[in-house]
């Protein structure tokens, strides 16, 4: 059955986890079969524009182009998913759709615990490649010397 708060404000959460999470990783944590389904849009690749802002505040400039693939799809109840995937693997974003239509269910609480781990893996590489950078840090400092007095 369809949830009632389709804008869930963890939808979003959830939605951005499942398009970072590695392919590999998500497939294994929810593997195949995947449950019966229609698609809306079958993972198609394309690309989309990447902006950035100077400092985080400035105006926004267009930064690049970057390959995507989405997919769009409906449940047997009715419940849509939806799934943009850096890159171009397919089943990545039909696996990830497919999550997203399900935690719109009942089938959530079952699934959150698969969430859960991809979250705190995903904290542990972030945690790892913050330590890797830390230690390659220089801090650099001005000696004053005797005759700068």
């Amino acid at each position: 059955m369809p949830s009632s708060h389709p804008q869930d404000p963890d939808r979003k959460s959830w939605m951005s986890l499942l398009a970072r999470a590695p392919a590999d990783r998500l497939a294994s944590l929810f593997p195949d079969p995947l449950p019966d389904h229609t698609l809306l849009r079958a993972p198609e690749i394309g690309s989309v524009m990447v902006q950035g802002r100077i400092g985080g505040t400035g105006a926004p400039f267009n930064l690049g182009e970057m390959t995507v693939t989405r997919c769009s799809l409906r449940l047997t109840d009715g419940t849509v998913g939806h799934a943009y995937v850096q890159g171009r693997d397919r089943t990545h974003a039909l696996r990830a759709a497919t999550m997203d239509a399900l935690m719109q269910t009942d089938a959530a609480p079952a699934l959150r615990p698969t969430l859960d781990t991809l979250a705190a893996e995903e904290t542990a590489r972030r945690t790892t490649r913050a330590a890797k950078a830390a230690a390659t840090k220089v801090d650099f400092f001005t000696m004053v010397r005797g005759e700068d007095k």
